[in-house]
């Protein structure tokens, strides 16, 4: 169950919801049912509060979507940004900083990034959006590798490699067990930045993938 969700479930019959709580469940529809069934009513209905409710914080239902976009922009693109900044004394732990992005939800949401995806395959506005999320990634991706000394058109080639390899991941839907990524990621490194990662490096990673796991897992059960 997707940790939004359970927050969603939770609010129910509490009419003192907050902004944050129409953006939440807002965000569980998309994902869920898509942008067209983000509508007023059927979020009202989610939350048990009265519709009218809704404009104590948005104006309007488009101004609840570009909060949503907003929301993603954080949630999304600047953790992948921040992640991609992050001090590394290597390119290995520097790509392991932004691996995290990866395997926990709570710094990335790859299924909300696919709702926004699908969204903007309807909208030319959002589609401008993503588009430039999308070149402010690559382009942190690229500042990464250079500050490790890679020639410019080199770190933007690796950039491209690393991240159109991972939303094509995402596209695809696999879902494989965390073990089975960890194991890999060895020889993920090798493959993105040509050099071998330190031991340490990847233990770190590990580590922060499992706790990262089982706060999900606890997260999931309403706990």
């Amino acid at each position: 169950m997707n940790p939004k969700a359970a927050q969603v479930v939770s609010l129910r019959g509490n009419v003192k919801v907050t902004r944050d709580d129409w953006i939440a469940v807002a965000n569980d529809v998309l994902i869920s049912q898509g942008i067209d069934q983000v509508k007023i009513l059927n979020l009202s209905e989610r939350l048990d509060v009265s519709r009218s409710s809704f404009y104590w914080y948005f104006k309007s239902r488009q101004a609840l979507l570009n909060a949503l976009l907003d929301a993603w922009r954080t949630s999304n693109t600047q953790s992948f940004i921040d992640a991609c900044d992050a001090p590394a004394d290597t390119i290995t732990e520097a790509v392991c900083n932004l691996f995290r992005c990866f395997v926990d939800p709570a710094l990335f949401d790859p299924q909300l990034d696919f709702a926004i995806r699908e969204w903007s395959r309807r909208s030319g506005p959002v589609r401008a959006v993503v588009d430039s999320a999308d070149t402010d990634r690559l382009e942190a991706v690229a500042r990464m590798f250079e500050r490790h000394d890679y020639p410019p058109q080199e770190a933007e080639v690796r950039a491209r490699i690393l991240y159109y390899m991972q939303i094509g991941y995402y596209a695809l839907e696999l879902s494989e067990p965390l073990e089975k990524r960890l194991s890999l990621v060895r020889g993920y490194l090798l493959g993105f930045t040509g050099q071998d990662a330190a031991d340490a490096e990847i233990e770190a990673l590990g580590a922060y993938a499992r706790a990262a796991q089982s706060r999900l897992a606890l997260s999931s059960k309403g706990e």
